[in-house]
């Protein structure tokens, strides 16, 4: 029988890693923990799934603060875990900072670029996955009126926000999308009081579907979202299961196939940057049974024909990451 080996925060559980020869892979969840249902939730899913079809072993840890990062990937690489995968930009800096003091133990980072010649960076073109979702929102709206909750107000979500907002105005140029962020600091992925708070005040300017790019502060979008008749969209990982008929779509981006590749290849890990975007099947939008009956023959049609022109280049989906600005601003 396999055993996963999780690793508690603490200072002694850490210590004790740092004399233990390893080969293992190894996981860091950024702050929400790995059951956020998003995305840690989603990277969780790759492992299992290596585990499940390999029979191997892994390390894993959950971040407790901020003050962790540094110590968790030292501990780790010290211990001769190989490679370090880590969910997040947070890890960004303090990873570009220690990486060259391991140069034999591969690091691999999602959600941002770290150039190291020992770092594999995957990013994913979050925007295109929003522009479907925002193709369905403008379909699935009756008031005209949408919107979209951010957690961190930073970059990162400024470009689901950016990909959603083009994607609804194209289809429907003379609508509303309201806009809110929880926070600026990390404590905004899990705060899902907030959200509902969020998601009521948007409700009652008019707005029936509601995308929420907020990690665990989502959840509290997309039960309040359900309680109140509308609809809500979920993000990173497939949400739509959450509230059967009530969740409009998922946009999805495949951290869970980063991180099986990753645990795959091993030390073998090639560094240089990854990008996962609607070409390569990298996101998308969620389409199940639990949310057949919302998605009309018209919506899907639609959804297929901005798939396909992002795909061909016919249709220019923003990246707000490299020009902090949207066109429909």
């Amino acid at each position: 029988m396999t055993v996963q080996k999780t690793l508690f925060a603490s200072a002694a559980a850490m210590a004790l890693m740092a004399g233990v020869a390893s080969a293992e892979p190894a996981l860091i969840f950024d702050l929400g923990g790995k059951f956020d249902k998003s995305f840690n939730e989603a990277a969780y899913n790759g492992a299992k799934r290596w585990v499940e079809e390999t029979g191997g072993s892994y390390k894993e840890l959950e971040m407790q603060s901020e003050a962790q990062r540094e110590q968790a990937l030292r501990r780790l690489a010290q211990s001769g875990a190989n490679p370090i995968v880590m969910t997040g930009f947070a890890f960004g800096e303090v990873l570009n900072q220690i990486a060259p003091d391991y140069p034999d133990t591969k690091f691999v980072i999602i959600d941002t670029v770290v150039e190291q010649p020992n770092v594999q960076s995957n990013v994913f073109n979050e925007g295109e996955g929003s522009y479907l979702a925002g193709i369905m929102a403008a379909q699935a709206s009756e008031s005209g009126t949408v919107g979209f909750i951010g957690g961190m107000d930073i970059p990162l979500i400024h470009k689901f926000e950016c990909g959603y907002r083009q994607g609804f105005l194209a289809a429907r140029p003379d609508g509303e999308v309201l806009i809110n962020y929880t926070g600026t600091t990390p404590a905004a992925w899990n705060d899902p009081v907030k959200g509902g708070e969020l998601t009521r005040a948007q409700i009652s300017q008019g707005a029936d579907v509601i995308y929420a790019a907020a990690g665990g502060t989502g959840i509290g979008v997309l039960q309040t979202a359900a309680d109140e008749g509308v609809l809500s969209i979920g993000v990173d990982s497939n949400q739509n299961h959450l509230h059967p008929g009530k969740v409009l779509t998922s946009v999805v981006k495949n951290a869970d196939v980063a991180v099986y590749d990753a645990f795959i290849a091993g030390e073998a890990v090639e560094p240089g940057i990854k990008v996962w975007d609607v070409a390569s099947e990298g996101v998308g939008v969620a389409m199940d049974e639990n949310n057949a009956e919302l998605v009309t023959d018209e919506m899907q049609a639609a959804v297929d024909e901005a798939r396909a022109k992002i795909t061909s280049g016919e249709i220019e989906v923003h990246d707000y990451m490299t020009d902090n600005t949207c066109p429909v601003d």
